[in-house]
């Protein structure tokens, strides 16, 4: 986990945006070390942000068994096919988006659908050869995101290589509210709240997380959507913040270049962090390869 004090940073521009505070600073907490104890006093309770001890999720059986190291980039990660290819044929929700590049502008089209696994796992690998021979990309570009996908809907030997950590069985009530795969390339989650604690799980490639207390999330939410005329939750993420004006809007606003940000964090394969119930936040995939993530929402 690339931490920024050590791997968290405070962040701000010259304009938009309160300032970054010494308060905001001290209610970010980075944990000595991951038992439940810590864990409950120091984060869940207090309901602050915290950072988990680097790599302390390593051991998770889908780390070691659906990703590994590209051969042609040690910094990328890309599926374990052999692996995975016996569940291809199981359904799973995906995003589609679509850029088509005219003379004059980019048109974006944006569709939420389901399909075999097996379509995802070979998207995928052509993405990584196209990035091996550095192919010129077609007008028509396509992502694919499997996102927000219920671990209860895997197989039960995937969902097996995802068991619940104890933080999350024994810090609270223990009542898990749900658990969430999210695998994809150059993905952007946008700017959200959410309606429970959630514990946030880096498994292959890297992702910045960007936070905020509710009260500067919420104005800056609502400053998106009137900039956007938009309408959507800030509590789902609905496919009104994955395409047109309020995508954007909330891009700008926490990833552009006069972007404010309270705090940030890099996490890696391995490493968690915590967030709880009404920080804003949003989490982006950085440099190539699969970026891979799941999280538990509970109690």
């Amino acid at each position: 986990m690339r931490l920024h004090i050590p791997s968290l940073r405070p962040c701000h521009s010259a304009r938009g945006w309160r300032p970054y505070s010494a308060t905001a600073a001290r209610s970010f907490v980075i944990l000595p070390d991951d038992s439940v104890e810590t864990f409950r006093k120091g984060a869940f309770e207090p309901a602050v942000p915290a950072v988990l001890p680097r790599g302390c999720f390593k051991a998770l059986p889908a780390i070691r068994d659906w990703f590994e190291h590209d051969q042609n980039n040690s910094k990328a990660w890309r599926l374990q096919t052999s692996y995975l290819s016996p569940y291809a044929d199981a359904t799973v929700p995906l995003e589609l988006t679509q850029h088509r590049k005219t003379t004059s502008q980019t048109e974006t089209t944006f569709e939420q659908l389901e399909a075999p696994l097996g379509h995802f796992i070979e998207w995928c690998e052509q993405q990584m050869r196209n990035d091996a021979v550095n192919d010129t990309k077609d007008p028509m570009s396509t992502s694919l995101y499997l996102a927000q996908v219920a671990l209860s809907d895997l197989s039960k030997k995937l969902e097996e290589d995802l068991p619940t950590p104890d933080i999350v069985r024994f810090a609270g009530r223990g009542d898990v509210y749900n658990a969430n795969i999210w695998m994809g390339m150059s993905t952007v989650t946008p700017l959200h709240k959410d309606p429970n604690p959630n514990l946030f799980v880096q498994l292959a490639g890297r992702k910045a997380v960007r936070l905020y207390e509710p009260s500067l999330g919420l104005e800056m939410f609502r400053a998106a959507q009137a900039r956007a005329r938009g309408s959507g939750s800030a509590a789902f993420r609905g496919p009104e913040m994955m395409q047109g004006d309020e995508k954007q809007a909330l891009e700008d606003l926490v990833w552009g270049k006069d972007a404010d940000c309270q705090h940030e964090v890099h996490v890696e394969s391995g490493d968690g962090l915590f967030i709880p119930k009404g920080w804003w936040h949003s989490i982006k995939g950085v440099g190539k390869g699969i970026t891979a993530s799941v999280n538990w929402w509970f109690r």
